[in-house]
């Protein structure tokens, strides 16, 4: 069953955010096996992100990641909510 995975930091700027994706593109993770999409989306400081993953395990193998990369950006990635993924619908 997939996840929907929506991060809401306390605080972190459309900067921090693409420093992240940076970093993750360099460490090979800019597009990573089970990731389904993936959304940032707010203003100021307050951007926010919704992933869509394959399972737990493949979005636990990421975090192996992305989580030093959010401690070395200085974002604090809040605690997530998690919810089972209902319905897709791919635009056209």
């Amino acid at each position: 069953m997939a996840l929907a995975i929506h991060f809401t930091p306390p605080a972190m700027t459309a900067e921090q955010y693409d420093e992240v994706i940076r970093r993750l593109k360099t460490a090979g993770a800019g597009a990573p096996a089970g990731r389904r999409s993936h959304v940032c989306f707010g203003t100021g400081a307050s951007m926010q992100v919704l992933d869509v993953w394959d399972s737990q395990d493949t979005f636990n193998a990421f975090g192996q990641t992305l989580m030093p990369i959010l401690q070395e950006v200085g974002v604090d990635p809040g605690q997530p909510e998690i919810a089972e993924v209902h319905s897709s619908i791919a635009g056209g």
